[in-house]
């Protein structure tokens, strides 16, 4: 009783202290963070919900909102694919080169996305480097389907190989040698014992990957067309909808897409946190 009676003054000093740096930290994310997000909800729902819903009825609003999905939960387990193994050769193996690969496949968080956009015209575009020889066997993936993934692709790789490098690199050696000893492989040993352990990794990668994925508009507008109903994904239908003059149509898709990034950062606090965190 003695100890709780002394803690309570510390406590309301420590509350009292942090009152002004805390207010000051409220009125810099006001208009930075937290009134643009409350604006987007504001002009979304200033006709009503009816007008909301109708909205994301449009056969474009819900083309645009599909296939902004479908690209990103593809670019999400594709990169988490790519991302698994680059973070296992890098972690596990030593090489010349090591360092300036290391460099290289970290790039696109450096590199502005419109310059993604321009460097994969010009290489798979129809003058690219490589596109001019397919143009002719009807293959340009430009303007398609498969030029937007390809831009996601290159956008997201890092992120993916970002949160399980450093995962593996803090991995003991014991387990794996364990494992050679009893006559694994590289692949069962890399199921078995390295696996499991990378599956918090995976699982906040692919979020995070998702959620840019979701996102992404520079480097898509150049390699999409931003064509309706082919390949317009959701960021371009708003930007298409605010040049337009349609601000409630274009914030009705931005809400949803909104919500869906609140969800999937609410998805990474909850399973993503330390266990300890997690059973309080």
């Amino acid at each position: 009783m003695r100890a709780v009676a002394l803690e309570t003054p510390r406590r309301r000093s420590e509350r009292s202290a942090a009152l002004i740096p805390v207010s000051m930290l409220v009125l810099v994310l006001l208009p930075l963070l937290l009134l643009p997000l409350a604006a987007v909800f504001i002009f979304a729902f200033r006709g009503g919900v009816s007008a909301f819903v109708n909205a994301l009825r449009t056969p474009d609003a819900q083309f645009a909102l599909r296939f902004s999905l479908l690209v990103a939960f593809a670019t999400a387990v594709i990169n988490a694919i790519l991302g698994t193994f680059a973070a296992y050769v890098l972690s596990k193996y030593r090489f010349p080169g090591e360092r300036p690969l290391g460099i290289v496949v970290n790039l696109p968080v450096a590199i502005p996305t419109v310059v993604v956009g321009t460097s994969l015209l010009l290489l798979w575009g129809p003058i690219g480097l490589l596109g001019r020889w397919l143009e002719p066997w009807g293959l340009q993936p430009m303007f398609t389907p498969v030029g937007v993934l390809l831009a996601h692709l290159f956008v997201t790789f890092p992120y993916m190989l970002g949160t399980l490098k450093p995962l593996l690199d803090e991995l003991e050696t014991t387990y794996e040698e364990a494992a050679y000893t009893i006559g694994a492989n590289r692949w069962q040993t890399f199921r078995y014992v390295l696996l499991p352990a990378l599956r918090g990794g995976l699982f906040t990668g692919a979020l995070l990957t998702f959620a840019h994925s979701l996102g992404e508009f520079g480097a898509t507008v150049l390699v999409s067309g931003n064509l309706r109903l082919r390949t317009q994904t959701a960021p371009l239908y708003i930007f298409a909808q605010f040049e337009a003059g349609n601000i409630a149509t274009a914030n009705a898709i931005a809400a949803v897409l909104a919500i869906l990034s609140f969800l999937i950062f609410f998805f990474l606090l909850r399973y993503t946190g330390k266990p300890n965190e997690r059973r309080h």
